[in-house]
């Protein structure tokens, strides 16, 4: 009866230490920013008919915002307007995958009018000790070049569209000249490339007008992985904490020492039972 309710006994804890292991990861989120890049333009932001962004003004960049996978609609509207009914951009249907990174700019588009783009944010590793600079353009505006230190690094930039290069990380001094020349729209302006993080930059703005700008986003958490340095046990939980492999080794080692103490146990009981007899 006493190794019956012994084995009971190691079935419940097993059964409970698997229990309590996480779950596979359920699917990760999509991680969408908003960028208003639409000058003298105060307005709302409508997801999927509710609103989201309230007064959202020119220049601002918000989020990220945590999203489910799936296909969003969104509209903009005037900032006193009661609902999405009559937007001033959109309705545009937004394809969002798990796990991505994205950035929505209203914006104008060369010849100044208004639209929307969605951007993908490159989040790849970088080598270690560089950072990754992403220009975008969505201007009213020609193609432009993009200086650094009088040189053109970024060539031919139409609008909507981006061009990314690593650099070492450091801060760099970029200006925004119309393409084949040097004499700056934009700029110069210090932009910081930070190590293991991708820096935006957005030129916005009408040339017309005279109101072109920088916005600047840095996604994160890009360092390279360092898969050859060998790492300790506590490194290496430390590493994968909450992994469900890590889960379940830790469960199945606990599970082997209460099966190794059971059995310690019985044979003591058996020993015992031979020398009363």
């Amino acid at each position: 009866m006493q190794r019956i309710l012994i084995v009971g006994v190691l079935a419940g804890a097993t059964v409970g230490l698997l229990g309590s292991a996480p779950a596979q990861a359920s699917e990760s989120p999509a991680m969408l920013s908003v960028l208003h890049g639409v000058p003298d333009l105060t307005v709302d932001v409508y997801v999927n008919d509710e609103l989201t962004l309230d007064d959202f003004t020119p220049g601002t960049l918000a989020g990220p915002l945590e999203l489910p996978a799936g296909t969003y609609s969104v509209a903009i509207t005037a900032s006193d307007a009661t609902d999405a009914s009559a937007p001033a951009i959109g309705p545009v249907d937004l394809s969002l995958e798990a796990g991505m990174n994205y950035t929505a700019v209203a914006h104008l588009t060369e010849a100044g009018d208004p639209t929307a783009t969605l951007f993908t944010n490159d989040t790849a590793p970088t080598a270690a000790g560089q950072g990754r600079l992403t220009v975008r353009h969505v201007a009213a505006a020609p193609a432009v070049d993009v200086l650094a230190g009088g040189s053109a690094v970024i060539s031919d930039l139409t609008n909507p569209n981006e061009s990314k290069l690593d650099l070492p990380a450091g801060t760099i001094s970029a200006s925004v000249a119309a393409a084949g020349t040097t004499d700056p729209v934009i700029g110069p302006a210090d932009v910081e490339v930070a190590e293991g993080a991708n820096t935006i930059v957005y030129a916005w703005g009408s040339l017309d007008d005279g109101n072109l700008s920088l916005a600047i986003q840095t996604v994160t958490g890009m360092d390279s992985a360092p898969g050859d340095i060998p790492a300790g046990s506590a490194g290496l939980v430390a590493t994968n904490a909450g992994s469900p492999a890590i889960a379940l080794w830790v469960s199945a080692g606990v599970t082997l020492l209460l099966v190794v103490g059971a059995a310690a146990f019985l044979a003591r009981r058996r020993a015992a039972s031979i020398r009363q007899e």
